[in-house]
């Protein structure tokens, strides 16, 4: 099946704004630190799925001593976040690859660490991009991700309507969903937490922001339709995040040595 891009320019401007140059997930560095937290990164190798624009990648590289291999399924994304590897100067620190769904196109024990914010929210078949993770680890490597999740009740028409408006893919699973399958997928040592709460007051914050400071930014960058249409995609996410039908969680387990 060929993919279709979803994340268009003006998407990408708005997250950048909102989220931070080079982030397509909230939290910016102090995401990728807690992705990373406890975990030995000095001279590592990691492999960032669905890494977006590159600025985990960057912030891995920059502030963790790793080496990082970037993949995503969106081509404009992987040529923008090499074009800004020349640019910072750490290309040598980072290569980004176009991808296709399924297997990963590396060889087993390739990795220390293997990475994700929300690529695994996005996939549909979660059971073997567990597999994969699991696969291209070295024994003893950790598979850590920040993924957006469901509670696991059918959804509101507040959940349809904020799924139309915001026009990605989403195959939301609960936490412990995700802890069943990292052992499924044989890791151990696993360890999710709730962020819910967490998100919850930031995007409160960031619709405060782009209804009233940053719009006039949002305006001149997109447009006025579509300045409007991001301030309505927000209000509807942060709906369904205080009714806690969208919750976050952060998840990490370790290949067995």
């Amino acid at each position: 099946m060929t993919h279709e891009d979803e994340y268009h320019d003006n998407m990408v401007t708005m997250l950048e704004l909102i989220w931070g140059k080079g982030y397509m997930a909230p939290g910016g560095a102090g995401n990728v630190a807690n992705l990373l937290d406890g975990i030995d990164t000095r001279d590592k190798r990691i492999l960032d799925i669905g890494c977006g624009l590159g600025g985990p990648a960057f912030e891995m590289v920059r502030s963790h001593g790793a080496t990082v291999v970037g993949i995503d399924l969106e081509a404009p994304l992987i040529k923008r976040a090499r074009q800004t590897a020349a640019d910072l100067e750490l290309g040598e620190k980072c290569d980004f690859t176009t991808v296709t769904d399924g297997p990963l196109p590396y060889a087993d024990a390739s990795f220390d660490i293997v990475t994700s914010s929300g690529a695994f929210t996005q996939t549909t078949d979660k059971a073997g991009i567990f597999a994969e993770s699991f696969r291209v680890l070295k024994p003893g490597g950790h598979l850590s991700c920040y993924e957006w999740q469901g509670s696991g009740a059918r959804y509101s028409k507040d959940m349809h309507y904020w799924f139309k408006i915001e026009g990605l893919t989403f195959v939301l699973e609960t936490l412990q969903d995700y802890r069943d399958r990292f052992i499924a997928a044989g890791f151990v040592d696993v360890v999710t937490r709730d962020a819910t709460k967490w998100y919850r007051n930031e995007a409160r914050r960031e619709y405060e922001l782009i209804q009233n400071s940053l719009f006039p930014r949002l305006v001149e960058l997109l447009g006025r339709k579509d300045a409007d249409h991001f301030v309505e995609n927000w209000r509807a996410m942060v709906v369904v995040i205080d009714n806690g039908e969208m919750r976050q969680g952060y998840c990490r387990g370790r290949r067995p040595d």
